[in-house]
């Protein structure tokens, strides 16, 4: 996989990451905060009037009067209040939007409508505005008790709904994930930019470069750099170095031990060959090491092949050597013409460790008329 891409993965696993984390967290963020303004603005509405709804439920504790019936009317206009029910301190209704409930008891308005939550006996019991929201729906129950001389004298129940809320939630999230988003491009491409810039391109240059290195000079070129891949650059070079030194070793090496074995073949034929007879010397790719008779150099110098000194037509010598290539230290004989003198033919192949095989060849003057053998 490229750096580019595995670069894009990560870069897009880590912002999705961090999105959604900051998702969750923005968002209770903003519901908290909405809920919170929401309850704090009904609550503040009510609290603005509550001189007047303490006067109220203290000069006439059964039945509600103008100036808390005139608030009333202006409670149940705001858009946010869904229901209300305003409660005597004896647990009956002193108002509601349908006038058949005022007057009625407690028990017998749960049992007709029913309450979802138990804000308002939580509310009596502590003296203080209790809120819940109601299970399954959009709203808020609020229960806010009138204290007044050590005890609470009335109860105020609302129901408000949270849909303006969540609007603004809904809309906050939606500029949140916009922004985020934004953020992220604005990070990503400076960051790619970097990445191209400073990592990918170097990286393709060295690569190019390595491709590029002669088996001749194992010289790299390229552009020095200060940096991790300048580091890297530098190491390739110095191991590159190591590898000129150890292979001209073992090209001197090679060169020593072919000229003391070219030393070495010519001593042994010159003491155990006659000079009546041709000896050659090949390796395991049948070129010719050493022969004990001139012969025409190619121009320019190279490895002169055993097929350049014996045609292919002489198939007599050439199975007798393929014979011996599959049969090593066992002697071959037969008989030929070479350079138009008959000749015996000896072949034996010496193998060594290594994989190190050499074919010696020798052709002995032939006593007598020349008998062709294939």
């Amino acid at each position: 996989m490229k750096l580019s891409l595995k670069w894009f993965l990560w870069f897009g696993g880590i912002c999705c990451y961090v999105l959604v984390l900051g998702g969750i967290f923005y968002y209770n963020l903003f519901k908290w905060v909405f809920d919170e303004r929401l309850k704090q603005d009904v609550l503040e509405a009510v609290r603005h009037n509550a001189q007047v709804i303490l006067k109220g439920l203290q000069r006439n504790p059964t039945s509600i009067t103008f100036d808390e019936y005139d608030v009333m009317d202006a409670l149940k206009s705001d858009k946010r209040i869904v229901d209300m029910v305003y409660w005597n301190k004896d647990g009956t209704i002193r108002w509601y939007k349908q006038a058949s409930f005022i007057g009625t008891q407690y028990d017998d308005y749960n049992k007709s409508v029913g309450l979802q939550t138990s804000v308002l006996m939580d509310a009596y019991k502590s003296g203080s505005v209790k809120v819940s929201p109601v299970p399954g729906q959009p709203y808020y129950d609020m229960a806010i008790p009138f204290r007044a001389r050590g005890g609470v004298i009335g109860i105020l129940t609302l129901q408000v709904s949270r849909e303006d809320s969540d609007r603004i939630i809904r809309s906050a999230m939606r500029k949140y994930i916009m922004g985020a988003l934004g953020v992220m491009v604005l990070l990503g491409v400076p960051l790619y930019i970097f990445l191209l810039h400073y990592v990918i391109s170097p990286l393709v240059s060295l690569k190019e470069s390595i491709d590029t290195i002669s088996t001749k000079s194992f010289e790299m070129r390229f552009m020095a750099r200060s940096d991790e891949i300048g580091e890297l650059t530098e190491s390739i070079s110095n191991f590159l170095a190591k590898v000129r030194v150890e292979l001209e070793a073992v090209y001197e090496k090679d060169r020593q031990r072919q000229a003391y074995e070219q030393t070495w073949w010519q001593s042994i034929l010159n003491t155990a060959v006659s000079k009546t007879s041709r000896a050659l010397v090949v390796d395991e790719d049948n070129n010719i090491l050493f022969a004990n008779f001139e012969l025409r150099r190619p121009d320019p110098p190279q490895k002169l092949h055993l097929l350049d000194v014996i045609d292919t037509q002489q198939q007599d010598v050439l199975r007798l050597i393929g014979n011996a290539m599959d049969s090593p230290r066992e002697s071959m004989e037969g008989e030929t013409v070479f350079k138009g003198i008959p000749y015996v033919v000896k072949v034996v192949q010496l193998q060594a460790e290594g994989n190190i095989r050499r074919t010696l060849i020798l052709f002995e003057p032939k006593q007598g008329p020349a008998v062709f053998n294939a």
